[in-house]
């Protein structure tokens, strides 16, 4: 099975379908534009589509509505919670300016203070 992501027009996530590999087998190989034809046929020829690895196999992470699809990086980044946090390019996904403490105790981030507080 195959997913793909429907964007909006600022390339926001609006919705993840799965697509069965028999709409984009193309010579023996898995082809994305025939899997967005596919999505287009159901879903509107003016709808836009991205196929999502839910094996992380490519585009970095699994789409999910709220996820933007960020063309330079060919990758989905999921929301920014808190203005302070960084993206990791490497993972496209958003890390602290501060690393989570290393020990057995729960931290929740305090953006007012910019640092983890421990759960109490």
């Amino acid at each position: 099975m195959a997913h793909f992501a429907q964007l909006d027009d600022s390339n926001i996530v609006i919705q993840v379908i799965v697509v069965h590999n028999n709409e984009l087998m193309l010579d023996g190989q898995e082809n994305e534009i025939k899997g967005i034809i596919f999505c287009k046929s159901l879903y509107g020829e003016n709808t836009k589509w991205k196929q999502t690895s839910y094996n992380l196999n490519f585009r970095k992470n699994f789409a999910a509505p709220g996820y933007t699809y960020d063309e330079s990086r060919d990758a989905f980044v999921p929301p920014k919670f808190f203005a302070s946090w960084i993206l990791n390019e490497t993972i496209c996904q958003w890390e602290a300016p501060v690393p989570y403490p290393i020990d057995d105790k729960i931290y929740n981030w305090d953006e007012d203070l910019g640092n983890w507080i421990e759960v109490l």
